[in-house]
Parts: C-alpha cells; structure tokens; sequence
C-alpha cells in the first residue's frame, strides 16, 4: 500500500489545453453528483479538506489535478448525473469529460464511483463503455457501505454487477466514514502506477 507523504492541489482545467503535461501515471475518480467522490479521495490521502465538497451538487464543471508523493496525478472529474444542472452547462462539461478520457495519454486507472444503495443508470454505463473503449483499466468503488448490513451488500453487490455485466471482482466496497477499502484502493494506485514506470523505464 502506498504511504501517504505529500499531496497537493495543482490546478483546475476547464479546458483540454490548461490540462497539465508530465508523464505522472494518472489515476482518474468519476462519479455522479452526491456519490461522496470528495470524501473518499480525502480518505484515501489521508487529508480531511484536500477536496472541497461544493455547496450545490453539480455545479463544478473542472477537472482538479492533484499530485501524490510528487510521482503520481490524481484527476477529480466534475459530477455528472444531477437534473438540476443548467442544460449549458451539462453540454460544456460532458464532452470535457469524454475527450479527458480518451486523449489522456498517462491515465493508467479509472474509478467509477458507486454509491451501493442505488443501481448504475444510464450515465455510469455510458462512462464504463468510454473507459472500456479506451482501453482504460477501471474499478468500480461503491461508497457509503457504512449505511448498510453486510448481508444488504452483499445482494447490492449482485444487483450492481449484474447491471453492469461485470465480475464482482471488479467492484471494491468502500466507506469514507469507517476508512473500509483504503488499503485495496491504494494498492490498485501503486500496481497501475507501477506499470506506469516500468513502462517508461523499457523506452
């Protein structure tokens, strides 16, 4: 598991040509608007304000780049999902994500974001399909399993997988609240992010 020693905030982009250029192994968090996103990146780094959780669900329409240990970019992309959403700005941060996705050359891990008390609906499929177009490696990471029993998440489990055509290999239960998942999460950021170099090392 890697160990937490620094990380920090880099930048907001709302455009492709702000997006920062380095050959850091990039690990991505997607997720619906409320899914707790916020909370389980400051859980995984070990920080309580690194990400700021916004007032009004789905308005943040950057991406936020963090970096980890000065070796590794951590990507927060806007929340999709939430009717609420101006329609402009659906349309101004929706293609920003797609085309995240399939021009980020150093994107090595995605994480789909979850919350375990709700199927996966139209725009978590149409994420998962972008990411397995692109040949992107993703886990799913259900958040908020605290809110239920584990004989509960066992049948979500089974509900989401099946939703999603995938394995339950591929779904990793999480809680900001209790830490549980930490250590499986990081250690899928240190194998990807290792890959990464080695990678670059044969070059």
């Amino acid at each position: 598991m890697i160990k937490i020693k620094d990380v920090y905030f880099l930048k907001s982009c709302g455009k492709i040509s702000e997006f920062p250029e380095y050959e850091y192994p990039e690990v991505a968090f997607l997720g619906r608007s409320n899914v707790g996103k916020s909370s389980l990146i400051n859980m995984l780094m070990n920080r309580k304000r690194l990400v700021k959780t916004g007032s009004s669900p789905g308005v943040t329409k950057t991406i936020n780049f963090f970096i980890l240990n000065g070796s590794i970019s951590i990507a927060d992309l806007p929340g999709f999902g939430y009717a609420n959403v101006r329609r402009g700005l659906k349309k101004s941060f929706m293609p920003l994500m797609s085309r995240y996705i399939a021009g980020r050359k150093n994107l090595v891990l995605a994480f789909l974001l979850i919350d375990i008390r709700r199927l996966p609906e139209r725009h978590e499929k149409e994420i998962l399909h972008l990411l397995g177009k692109n040949r992107i490696p993703t886990a799913i990471a259900l958040t908020k399993c605290d809110k239920l029993s584990r004989g509960k998440q066992a049948g979500r489990i089974k509900d989401i997988c099946g939703e999603l055509g995938v394995g339950q290999g591929a779904l990793f239960p999480t809680s900001a609240k209790t830490r549980s998942g930490r250590k499986e999460l990081l250690d899928l950021i240190a194998d990807y992010a290792g890959r990464r170099r080695e990678a670059l090392a044969r070059v």
